[in-house]
């Protein structure tokens, strides 16, 4: 099996560590608001990527966290936490954002036929881990306290910018956003371990250490949450190539300087989701959701087809015209394939050379569009229909599609969805009448969810779905 590996920037040999052992580690969501599509391509292709390994007979062990704290506005240690921002903007404590939005995500994920991994952790209970890892660090004098908190010396390494494709001179202060740079740090690219109260006065979730009441920094997390289920060790760490640096950086940095040993060998990057307006993003507004695809009448795994239809380490950009296209095709497929009768047990002999070359795809990379393609060349095949739909099943395993059963959704009928809207047009009419404006602008961000356009024309309030 051949994976690009980023630290190299080249395809390798996979070669796991420990035998048939393969500890997997991927970067998981910040809780403070939905994911949208362009998020869950990264955990889509993780999935199929996991999904496979366990098909090539790999004993996976897959362990992501939950950030729920220490996840700042900047990339550089400055502006306000996002689980903060999150509480705020909806009225409520950072436990409850936290709690509301990780089902959420799950919720997505298992529309999106997502395996949960076999360890899930909130960063909110790994603190003592993050203490232990911060002190060591002080100790062998990789780190150094600095205006109450506590920083990350990179000045201390051989090499910081593992990945190879960061230029220090192009940074502004160490980080991709321009920012004002932090006068704690003795280096430019030096980040935060520890965060106390000197810092941000506000902060919800505070705990006690030996630098003082605090939190944890975002980098420290995922090394902590690592080390701690998978062992000193890492075969895979896996992300969105938006993590690559600093976050990822970060992790080999403090990661490495605390075990006294390279930490993990390869790294697997998903390159970014766009739209019209460039890479999809939460601060751009507007983003979509799987929600928002199923209240436009999209079965979530359509888009997970739309997603494997395309390289992992390509950048692909989304339209409704192009999860049409993926509709239709997802549509034709699973109709030929439940016009399949197959009778008997399927012949193994005339199946392999299928087989082999689903694996030679998938061995390459991950391709899932070939993987994709051997589909419909099993479809066409002048093999009996149990050999087919034996190997549409393994294929399957692995690709998620819901090939065999695929899940029909009940759509609203035109008639139904035109009261929906109507009813809520009626209902924000009345509360705006009653000045009641939190109750008009729930429904107005609903509206707006449903892509529903409304107008107040002299002949009454009008309305239409932009598509």
């Amino acid at each position: 099996m051949q994976l690009y590996n980023t630290l190299g920037q080249t395809k390798q040999e996979f070669i796991p560590h420990e035998g048939n052992r393969v500890n997997m580690y991927t970067c998981g969501p910040t809780v403070y608001h939905y994911a949208h599509i362009g998020n869950l391509r990264t955990y889509i292709m993780e999935d199929v990527l996991e999904k496979y390994l366990r098909y090539s007979g790999y004993d996976v062990k897959r362990v992501m966290n939950i950030t729920d704290v220490g996840h700042l506005s900047s990339d550089a240690d400055t502006g306000e936490d996002k689980m903060l921002a999150g509480a705020k903007r909806e009225n409520k404590s950072v436990l409850e954002i936290a709690k509301f939005y990780t089902n959420a995500f799950f919720d997505d994920c298992k529309k999106l036929n997502i395996k949960t991994p076999d360890v899930v952790e909130p960063a909110t209970g790994c603190i003592d881990e993050f203490i232990e890892m911060v002190s060591t660090l002080l100790e062998k004098g990789y780190a150094y306290e600095a205006g109450g908190n506590v920083y990350f010396d990179t000045s201390k390494l051989n090499s910081y910018y593992v990945f190879g494709n960061q230029n220090e001179d192009d940074l502004a202060v160490g980080v991709r956003d321009s920012v004002e740079e932090d006068s704690n740090k003795r280096n430019k690219c030096d980040f935060v371990l520890w965060f106390t109260k000197s810092k941000f006065e506000d902060q919800e979730l505070k705990w006690d250490s030996p630098w003082g009441l605090g939190y944890p920094g975002w980098h420290i997390e995922c090394s902590a949450i690592s080390i701690k289920n998978c062992g000193e060790y890492l075969d895979i760490h896996c992300g969105g190539v938006d993590n690559a640096f600093p976050h990822h950086t970060n992790e080999i940095a403090q990661s490495e300087a605390y075990l006294g040993h390279k930490w993990c060998n390869y790294w697997f990057h998903v390159l970014h989701l766009n739209d019209a307006r460039g890479k999809m993003s939460k601060s751009k507004g507007g983003f979509l959701t799987v929600s928002l695809l199923e209240d436009k009448g999209y079965d979530p795994i359509v888009y997970r087809m739309f997603c494997l239809q395309s390289h992992y380490r390509k950048p692909l950009t989304f339209s409704f015209e192009s999860l049409d296209n993926a509709s239709v095709a997802y549509n034709k497929l699973t109709s030929r394939i439940a016009s399949l009768a197959p009778q008997g047990e399927p012949d193994l002999q005339s199946a392999q050379p299928y087989l082999d070359s689903f694996k030679a795809a998938m061995d390459n990379d991950l391709n899932t569009s070939l993987a994709l393609t051997e589909v419909y060349n099993v479809l066409k095949a002048d093999i009996t229909d149990a050999t087919k739909v034996y190997l549409i099943e393994k294929f399957d395993y692995v690709l998620g599609l819901d090939l065999l059963n695929p899940k029909k959704k009940e759509q609203k009928s035109d008639d139904a969805l035109t009261k929906e809207i109507e009813d809520l047009i009626e209902k924000r009419t009345l509360a705006r009448q009653n000045k009641d404006w939190a109750t008009a602008d729930s429904i107005r961000d609903r509206l707006k969810e449903m892509h529903v356009v409304v107008k107040d024309t002299p002949n009454g309030i009008e309305w239409h779905i932009e598509n």
